[in-house]
């Protein structure tokens, strides 16, 4: 049996540097769940051992049995490496690169007499938030257009990487030569071989820690666009409704709502509506489309 076949035994493998049982993965399934939403399969016992025996070996464990101690004995540092070991971080400079002209033209038509309100709900290492920023910078061709960007993620720790802005140069290899010299500084000396994001576009952003799972979310304002990408496909479905409802309370009534090319919000057919691939609006029901045409006639009279 390979560790990455259906447990079907007690021990998942015999061939594992630590001891790693069904009831520790069974353990670490539980604790992602609760803690950021993420439903691990069977299928990810590979992946699972292999992202946090890295930890045993730096704390000096002997087994996952004793990591597990830490954890459940409320070590909230080793809570913030344990959720960032077991989530993703798949992402690049305009990524889905459809939604951002998209994004733009829905910005430029707000951000007329005060500030359009981005939200990237699932940063990373923050080359979606950026992006957002060169696209609506190339718009007004400015450095300092009527848009501010919030940038979230549960993992303090490609936040600090997201905020710090550095990236070596194969991150940006594929964008145009023009792109990268106007929005990027080239790293000399020790940052040889790395690029910089410019100054003026890190200040179009704030950086902030947010689980969405957490029952009370800090931010009080609405958003006009939320990209909130591969993220769905991580959680169950009553914990996609959950966070989509809480999305749509942050969401302008015109507001835009952009997911994942794998992603679709069928299933939350009386919250969204699709207007595109992959781009959706907050459902406008019955009773409000009358309530809107009698507004606007009572104004025309």
């Amino acid at each position: 049996m390979t560790s990455d076949s259906r447990i079907t035994s007690d021990r998942v493998s015999d061939t594992h540097e630590f001891k790693f049982t069904l009831a520790d993965f069974r353990q670490i399934c539980r604790l992602i769940y609760e803690r950021a939403g993420i439903r691990l399969s069977d299928t990810k016992t590979s992946m699972v051992y292999s992202r946090l025996s890295r930890r045993l070996r730096a704390l000096g464990l002997a087994s996952f049995a004793e990591y597990l101690q830490l954890l459940e004995q409320g070590n909230e540092a080793e809570w913030t490496i344990f959720v960032g070991s077991l989530t993703t971080h798949l992402t690049s400079f305009y990524r889905e690169s459809h939604h951002f002209p998209i994004m733009v033209e829905h910005v430029a038509a707000r951000a007329r007499g005060g500030k359009a309100l981005l939200w990237s709900c699932a940063t990373s290492t923050g080359e979606e938030p950026y992006t957002m920023a060169i696209a609506v910078a190339e718009h007004f061709e400015s450095f300092h257009p009527p848009v501010r960007i919030l940038a979230t993620d549960v993992d303090t720790g490609v936040l600090e990487m997201a905020s710090e802005g550095v990236y070596p140069f194969d991150r940006v290899r594929d964008l145009p030569e023009k792109t990268v010299k106007k929005y990027f500084l080239k790293g000399s000396g020790e940052h040889t071989g790395f690029v910089r994001i410019r100054p003026e576009l890190q200040q179009m952003i704030r950086f902030q820690q947010l689980n969405l799972l957490s029952p009370v979310w800090p931010m009080k304002e609405q958003y006009d666009a939320i990209f909130c990408r591969n993220v769905m496909i991580y959680f169950d479905r009553p914990t996609q409704q959950k966070v989509l409802n809480k999305c749509l309370r942050h969401l302008k009534p015109d507001g835009l709502f952009f997911t994942g090319h794998s992603e679709n919000l069928n299933y939350a057919a009386d919250l969204f509506q699709s207007c595109g691939n992959t781009v959706y609006r907050p459902r406008v029901t019955e009773a409000q489309s009358v309530r809107g045409t009698q507004c606007f006639r009572e104004c025309s009279a």
